[in-house]
């Protein structure tokens, strides 16, 4: 498989189309597209889905991260759901890890720092017809996302074992990134933890084995977390399962028979489909469509118990 930001480089007019301002055409795009300072230089791209004018009162919050060179729409399917539930959906696009610049693709250590921020604009800045009530806030993150998740429900990452994992496994995913665009194990901050955050939902995780014991067994909150039986990218004996099986409070955890890693995505329109095929195609027989129904019913079920 070629490298993500290879592939999205491909198709970067069908990217912005598809995942940028234009959702696909049975897609609801944002409600609200707009920018958040950032303290350390630039400003980072955001999206919010609304709830409609039959939920009264102060609303559940829930962020989302995106995956190694996404955007903020990239899961647009599960903003939606959630915002017809009731909830505010705030994502973003990562800066130096997104369709449009990888220069930052594998300094992962700086993607909680965008989240909180997030976090802080909708409750401090945010003036949009909704109110938000900041007791209640979720989190959602999918690959790159999901470390980025798990990282701010607690876990710390250690560049260490990550090193050691690629002696180990070289030939993995992410260790043929990482060859190519090596961490800043200096700059590397192992401690992100944004304690607003009260629940998680993390699918398909990246670097579940970097976290340690530690970290991940003082992690008592709320967590859903997901896995594709056939994903290879980020395989789950090293990812998925290592978070679940050394965090404190056991998770709400899904196996999806079938699932490649991208089964987390939404389904491609057939453009995208013929322009991305490694990003868009299923395994015969699995019907990302009919997942992503049962995955956000699961996602939107979690929070509304949750938060």
């Amino acid at each position: 498989m070629r490298p993500l930001r290879n592939i999205l480089a491909l198709a970067a007019p069908l990217v912005a189309a598809v995942f940028g301002f234009v959702a696909p055409a049975a897609a609801r795009p944002a409600d609200q597209v707009f920018s958040v300072a950032d303290p350390a230089g630039g400003r980072i791209e955001a999206g919010v889905w609304l709830p409609d004018s039959r939920f009264a009162g102060p609303r559940p919050l829930v962020v989302i991260s995106h995956g190694n060179g996404g955007v903020f729409s990239g899961h647009h399917d599960t903003a939606e759901a959630l915002a017809n539930a009731g909830f505010v959906v705030a994502a973003l696009t990562h800066p130096g890890d997104n369709w449009r610049d990888a220069s930052r693709q594998t300094q992962l250590a700086d993607r909680p720092r965008h989240i909180s921020l997030l976090i802080d604009y909708m409750i401090r800045v945010w003036s949009g017809p909704a109110k938000i009530d900041a007791s209640r806030i979720g989190a959602f993150g999918f690959s790159a996302g999901g470390f980025t998740v798990t990282t701010l429900v607690g876990g710390v990452s250690d560049p260490g074992r990550i090193a050691q994992h690629c002696l180990d496994q070289p030939p993995a995913f992410v260790c043929r990134l990482l060859a190519q665009s090596p961490i800043d194990a200096k700059g590397w901050k192992p401690a992100s933890r944004d304690p607003r955050i009260k629940a998680a939902v993390i699918a398909a995780p990246g670097y579940g084995f970097s976290f340690t014991d530690q970290s991940l067994a003082e992690v008592k909150l709320p967590i859903q977390l997901w896995s594709g039986e056939a994903d290879v990218v980020l395989p789950a004996r090293f990812h998925a399962e290592s978070v679940r099986d050394r965090l404190g409070r056991k998770p709400e955890f899904y196996s999806v028979p079938g699932a490649g890693h991208f089964d987390f995505l939404p389904p491609c329109p057939p453009e995208l489909a013929t322009a991305l095929p490694d990003l868009c195609r299923s395994k015969p027989g699995f019907d990302r469509a009919a997942f992503h129904v049962a995955f956000n019913r699961e996602v939107v079920r979690f929070f509304q118990a949750t938060l």
